[in-house]
């Protein structure tokens, strides 16, 4: 029921990929990963935020989160870290602090992406894909919050000719070979491996889950966002949604809450203020065309809701973003 909705917010937050690192060696082998805070001005410098994401191609491997157990992971096995928060790659947990690689020691010349290839010293490989996303967090992200700070998802139990399983092919020829345009293939190949691992964590939720994500699913608040993002101009109201979802306005209300975490028309003018803020950093449209794009009357009502929200007028948010884009 919610699927538009999540594809909207997919394109509002303006998720960019980028596959930088591509790693073959024996083990033992480990790697410091530091926090999206550390390597977003090094990697995606125009990014708001970055999205850490490993691919596990041969062997197996464990992830120790900063915060947290560690994780086993095996072939076919991708782990995202959506809070970008540090952790470590490693075959061995006990020789994890000898680390072997750290990519904050790439030069920032090198051709993308980055090889790390160790002489075979065993029968033993660790064969892995590292990326990061970037996206915007800013003024309104309801995935980036509704996302587990670690997530696994695998082409296991029977689906070995799954997306996942596809996209770890393509990734490790296209990495391999270096053909040209195989860094924008690589960028488009992460990025569709994020939504897929999304959706997979979707449809294993717990019916008990509650959330932004949890919300997509339940039959009367998903048909409700699906409203909202279909037509986020429209000057809605409470009772017309509860109508339009078949729902009183008071059940509506109560159900809302409980799984987005905020009343419906909050989340409107939340929502109505990300798609603002996408138009205005793509520089397509006036202020007060885009006042009109995401439902208000008049510039200046638009413009007192966006700073209320953002901490800005329209005018100097655009400045801002157009800045850190070009300084990059």
């Amino acid at each position: 029921m919610g699927a538009d909705a999540l594809s909207d917010v997919l394109r509002a937050v303006r998720l960019t990929g980028a596959v930088f690192v591509t790693v073959d060696v024996s083990v033992p082998w480990s790697a410091p990963v530091p926090s999206a805070a550390t390597l977003r001005p090094i990697i995606m410098p125009s990014a708001q935020h970055l999205i850490s994401y490993h691919l596990i191609t041969e062997g197996d491997c464990c992830v120790l989160p900063e915060r947290g157990q560690p994780v086993r992971l095996e072939a076919g096995d991708v782990v995202v870290f959506a809070g970008g928060d540090p952790h470590v790659m490693c075959t061995d947990p006990k020789v994890a602090a000898g680390a072997k690689f750290d990519m904050r020691r790439i030069r920032p010349a090198e051709q993308w992406p980055y090889r790390v290839v160790g002489k075979r010293t065993g029968s033993k490989r660790l064969g892995l894909i590292c990326g990061f996303l970037g996206c915007d967090v800013r003024p309104f992200n309801p995935l980036l919050a509704a996302l587990p700070s670690i997530m696994v998802v695998s082409d296991h139990g029977g689906l070995k000719d799954g997306w996942l399983s596809q996209f770890m092919r393509l990734a490790v020829a296209e990495a391999t070979d270096k053909r040209a345009g195989g860094e924008g293939v690589l960028a488009r190949l992460s990025e569709l491996m994020f939504v897929e691992a999304v959706r997979r964590h979707l449809a294993s939720l717990p019916s008990e889950q509650t959330g932004w994500l949890a919300g997509l699913r339940d039959s009367f608040v998903g048909r409700a966002l699906t409203l909202l993002h279909s037509k986020p101009a429209h000057p809605w109201t409470l009772e017309e949604l509860a109508r339009e979802v078949g729902l009183s306005r008071s059940s509506l209300a109560e159900r809302f809450l409980h799984f987005v975490g905020q009343p419906p028309m909050h989340y409107l003018t939340h929502w109505r203020m990300q798609m603002a803020a996408s138009l205005l950093s793509s520089g397509a449209s006036n202020i007060a065309a885009i006042a009109e794009d995401v439902g208000y009357e008049s510039e200046a009502a638009f413009s007192r809701a966006f700073k209320k929200l953002v901490g800005a007028p329209p005018a100097s948010w655009r400045k801002q973003r157009t800045a850190a884009t070009q300084a990059t």
